[in-house]
């Protein structure tokens, strides 16, 4: 672990000084008492008044139809969370060949399925000393007459199938697990290694590289590949799924991967759902420190910056927001989860501060006939609001989305018809 640190904090001075950072602000603790603890105060939450506007052009022009999104205002979006928030995936990325190394039927939930452990191989000959293999597991029902709508799941790997795994394979849907640690791994000093350290050749990243968001997005991408060709899923009803920091990585595949059909986005805090802008719980100057900054793209080291070459930066800075990356998922379905901080899904999330930013979103979804929640006050929690294809629901469990499986399937085979 100790090596893991030394080798982070050299990346990230590295990545830094690239960028001429002098100095970083700390970012807010999460301990109560500490003398740099979050901010909770309502009153002080807001210190940016307006978000980056969603549906006015770079040029000043308004959005006024679905081709002006599609065509002009989400791309520039987009080319601006690549530049500046989660990175450019590489032109060079690897073609990834996928071989099933293990099949058996076994049961979950009491349902026969087909369980298949799947390793994708990351075409590594351009430089052959770093070697990706990314592991998924494929669950399909045994009885199914038809193809049947998956959810790909990002998992740690192993263990027992989850409450929403039971749920999917009870309703009739497959669910793919998939590994992210296995595509990039969680840490700083992993930079240099899995997918992003094969694209760069051993070498550490530039500002505009990707990290780690954006690479796990881009495995669930491949993972679709794969899922596209399996005779036994409807590949055009292929989900993605994650909890807290693979709830960020969810919401990241979503928005910029458009054959996905739906998302679970849950409990994803700074750098998923929740505004930027929003000073409560977690800030961006969590996200730019060592312990986070893998995530992100190098560029936005920017914006945690005390003192540097250009001057200092903050959260206003930000030239996109959270409710513009809920936006690039419009039209469709996209469900915003959340528990409470009693049973441990933790204040620091800022559940508030995302469902402003879903709030903020909805013209996108309605600019493109899509509905949105139906209200802009914020909910009690275990009140759903479910009638739209943005959706959102605040269960009253902790750090899971697994009290919301119930109402996540009904209600994705209702917006899609996938049933």
């Amino acid at each position: 672990m100790e090596a893991i640190r030394v080798a982070t904090a050299e990346d990230h001075q590295d990545l830094g000084k690239q960028l001429g950072i002098v100095a970083l602000r700390p970012g807010p603790s999460g301990r109560a008492g500490a003398p740099n603890e979050a901010n909770y105060d309502k009153a002080e939450a807001n210190p940016f008044p307006n978000l980056p506007p969603l549906l006015r052009m770079e040029n000043g022009k308004t959005v006024k139809s679905a081709k002006d999104w599609w065509q002009k205002r989400r791309p520039e979006i987009a080319e601006l969370f690549e530049k500046e928030v989660v990175g450019r995936v590489p032109p060079n990325a690897p073609r990834v060949t996928w071989t099933v190394r293990e099949s058996e039927t076994i049961q979950v939930g009491g349902v026969d399925v087909l369980s298949r452990k799947l390793v994708g191989k990351a075409d590594n000959s351009g430089y052959p000393s770093i070697d990706v293999e990314i592991r998924m597991t494929l669950v399909t029902p045994v009885a199914a007459a038809k193809p049947v709508p998956v959810m790909v799941m990002f998992t740690f790997g192993g263990g027992s199938p989850s409450e929403g795994m039971r749920q999917l394979v009870a309703a009739g849907w497959g669910y793919a697990s998939l590994t992210p640690s296995s595509i990039q791994e969680d840490n700083g000093a992993g930079l240099t290694r899995g997918v992003i350290g094969l694209t760069n050749r051993g070498a550490r990243r530039e500002p505009e590289d990707w990290g780690a968001l954006r690479a796990w997005a881009w495995g669930a991408s491949r993972a679709l590949d794969y899922l596209e060709t399996d005779k036994k899923v409807d590949a055009k009803r292929v989900g993605i799924e994650g909890v807290s920091r693979y709830g960020k990585a969810a919401l990241v595949t979503m928005a910029f991967d458009t054959r996905f059909a739906v998302v679970l986005v849950g409990s994803s805090g700074e750098g998923g759902a929740k505004l930027h802008r929003r000073n409560f719980g977690e800030a961006v100057e969590n996200l730019t420190s060592s312990g986070e900054y893998h995530w992100m793209a190098g560029n936005f080291l920017k914006f945690g910056a005390e003192q540097a070459s250009f001057g200092s930066k903050n959260a206003g800075d930000i030239p996109v927001d959270a409710h513009q990356l809920i936006a690039l998922c419009a039209p469709r379905p996209t469900f915003i989860s959340y528990g409470i901080p009693e049973k441990g899904d933790a204040k620091w999330l800022d559940q508030r501060g995302s469902f402003m930013a879903a709030v903020a979103a909805q013209p996108a979804f309605q600019l493109l006939g899509a509905k949105g929640m139906g209200m802009t006050e914020m909910p009690e929690v275990n009140v759903s609001l479910l009638d739209g294809q943005l959706a959102w629901r605040q269960h009253d469990g902790g750090h899971t989305d697994g009290p919301n499986w119930k109402y996540f399937i009904p209600w994705t085979d209702r917006m899609t018809k996938l049933r």
